[in-house]
């Protein structure tokens, strides 16, 4: 009975001393918290109140930091060397808490002092990767940002591997945009560890400020190649370099130099003429793909540079001014490839880009149409691109005055596809041409179908119709004036761009008191984008984005005029300005996500 009574005696004081010890860990959190919430908030004096409580108990080494950095804040040093010589005391083996006691001296205006110790701990480093990782980390809790990379460097020394802790320094100087230690330590590292290469470019595009950086890093990068004339990520780090500067010629250079020295297949520069093409560097792309041509028809990339070249000249003279002789040159080579390979599934975008160049620029529909129709029938064209051309050819017969026609090819495909992207884009289509016709209402009925589509673009499209029709249709006056809106948008869709605006300029004179304006500067703005006229562009864009802030098009001319200062004018401070504007002015806009994901980027927040 004695032995139960002392046994239920025990688990009770078990048990008592459990709960208080809950209870005093339950305190502390608290307290750790509300300090914590302190010296957060700058409220240094209540953070120490708590923390010298909290650190004079056993086995609180872990507030260590926050204390120490707290007296110091509050300039208590002698209470900060006090909890520093107890610690190194308590653990002597730590090498955290003499580097504390350096940045006390520090602080004191005692560097001679502070030098010594930091002087003391690197010499005695021993040839142990661990212990060099660990003070150096040590170094950097401190914020000794230079002593931890001097310790990482006398790391690599005793070890003899100038490869080791590349990471960490990377991290260093990136965290302090050394610009000269951060090109040094990629250029060295780069060789041994290629993955690396979009890293450095991504994160030397964050810190370069201006043309002189790009300048001094190629310098580096020449004298690296002078070195290893064979090191391909040497090349493409270069090339990259150029193409930053809008450089592209030299790049080009460089890269066809680099295939020459190398006898090398042309890889390297086939996957580099993608940046030149991305870049809108037209030229400069179908002159390297000429280079390649010279290799010979045995050489695998033959085919694809021929192919790529004819889509690159098809690119260039297709955007902005271009004379019909270059055309009807470019339609003669599409078909000249039609003919050498025949016309099959795989040269598909051939016929395509061909009826493209008939239809739209060379004023030869009906070829387009007969090309088309006979596409259709090529055995062996998966169901998607079939419907595509089907969309294609709805599209060319109306250039050639057959709207019926064109209606029933639209509807095909949207039942054919029903719910799917391309079945909602047909629907659309459909709407679009019933709205050139006048046809407001059943454009309109059909647009509020599409408003509910899964494809953001095409909802989004058909909400801005629907909002346009249902705006301007409520008397004969707004009716008229979109009658003739629609006649210039058709105008435009026929690539007429000069007589699209002329119509559009026509509007406002012969209705005055019309509610289009907004929508008029969008149309002329996009003909102006189209003609490689940015600065008109931006000019129309401006008007709608100062003048109609509660319009329909407002969002889509702030993420428009942010596009083009970032992408086509060169302007980062404009870009981000209308990125900007837009992610605060218009949060549930569609184009919104973009555009907070482009403003992030070009300022930065990738370093």
């Amino acid at each position: 009975m004695n032995r139960l009574i002392v046994f239920a005696f025990l688990m009770l004081s078990w048990n008592v001393q459990a709960q208080i010890s809950r209870n005093n860990q339950a305190v502390l959190n608290d307290e750790s918290a509300l300090a914590t919430q302190y010296y957060r908030d700058g409220d240094y004096e209540k953070a120490v109140v708590l923390l010298e409580k909290m650190f004079a108990n056993p086995d609180n080494e872990g507030y260590f930091d926050i204390y120490f950095n707290a007296l110091l804040k509050l300039k208590r040093y002698d209470a900060a060397e006090k909890i520093v010589k107890k610690t190194i005391k308590q653990h002597p083996e730590n090498d955290a808490y003499p580097i504390a006691m350096g940045k006390l001296y520090e602080e004191q205006g005692n560097v001679s002092s502070a030098n010594k110790i930091f002087t003391d701990i690197i010499a005695k480093l021993p040839k142990d990767e661990f212990k060099i990782r660990n003070l150096a980390n040590n170094f950097y809790r401190f914020e000794n940002y230079d002593l931890a990379v001097q310790t990482f460097k006398q790391g690599r020394k005793l070890l003899g591997n100038d490869q080791l802790f590349t990471y960490e320094l990377l991290n260093i100087y990136r965290y302090k945009k050394d610009k000269p230690m951060l090109m040094q330590e990629y250029l060295d590292v780069l060789p041994s560890t290629p993955q690396l290469l979009p890293q450095a470019e991504n994160v030397l595009s964050m810190i370069f400020e201006d043309k002189s950086d790009y300048q001094t890093f190629q310098t580096a990068i020449l004298r690296k190649i002078q070195k290893a004339p064979d090191a391909e990520v040497y090349i493409k780090l270069l090339t990259w370099n150029y193409i930053q500067q809008q450089e592209f010629e030299p790049a080009l250079r460089q890269l066809i130099a680099f295939d020459k020295r190398t006898k090398a297949d042309g890889g390297t520069l086939f996957n580099a003429i993608y940046t030149f093409v991305d870049n809108g560097a037209y030229e400069t792309a179908i002159k390297a793909y000429e280079y390649l041509l010279t290799k010979g028809k045995e050489s695998q990339y033959y085919l694809p540079s021929k192919i790529e070249m004819l889509s690159t000249r098809y690119n260039l003279q297709t955007s902005g001014k271009y004379t019909t002789a270059d055309l009807s040159l470019l339609a003669k080579d599409y078909q000249g490839l039609l003919d050498e390979y025949g016309k099959n599934r795989n040269t598909l975008f051939a016929i395509k880009k061909l009826a493209n160049l008939q239809a739209y620029y060379l004023n030869e529909a009906a070829k387009a149409e007969k090309g088309l129709e006979e596409a259709l029938q090529i055995p062996g064209i998966g169901t998607a691109d079939l419907g595509q051309l089907k969309l294609d050819l709805g599209d060319v017969y109306i250039l050639t005055n057959q709207p019926w026609e064109a209606f029933l090819v639209y509807e095909q495909v949207s039942k054919q596809f029903e719910s799917q992207p391309i079945g909602n884009e047909a629907r659309f289509r459909s709407a679009r041409l019933s709205f050139y016709q006048g046809n407001f209402e059943y454009s309109n009925g059909q647009c509020q179908v599409l408003k509910a589509a899964t494809s953001q673009l095409i909802a989004n499209d058909a909400l801005n119709l629907s909002l346009l029709i249902s705006d301007n249709i409520q008397t004969p006056t707004d009716s008229n004036a979109l009658k003739m809106y629609a006649d210039a948008e058709m105008l435009e869709f026929r690539n007429l761009p000069a007589r699209a605006i002329k119509k559009l300029d026509s509007i406002g004179i012969s209705y005055p008191q019309n509610e289009l304006a907004d929508a008029v500067l969008m149309s002329k703005a996009k003909i102006f984008i189209k003609s490689a006229d940015f600065q008109k562009a931006a000019d129309m864009l401006k008007k709608v984005a100062d003048n109609f802030k509660d319009g329909i098009w407002t969002d889509d001319a702030l993420f428009t005029l942010g596009d083009l200062y970032e992408k086509k004018l060169h302007d980062i401070v404009q870009a981000k300005s209308y990125f900007q504007q837009l992610i605060t002015d218009y949060p549930g806009s569609m184009f919104s996500a973009e555009a907070r994901k482009r403003f992030r980027n070009l300022r930065g927040d990738g370093v």
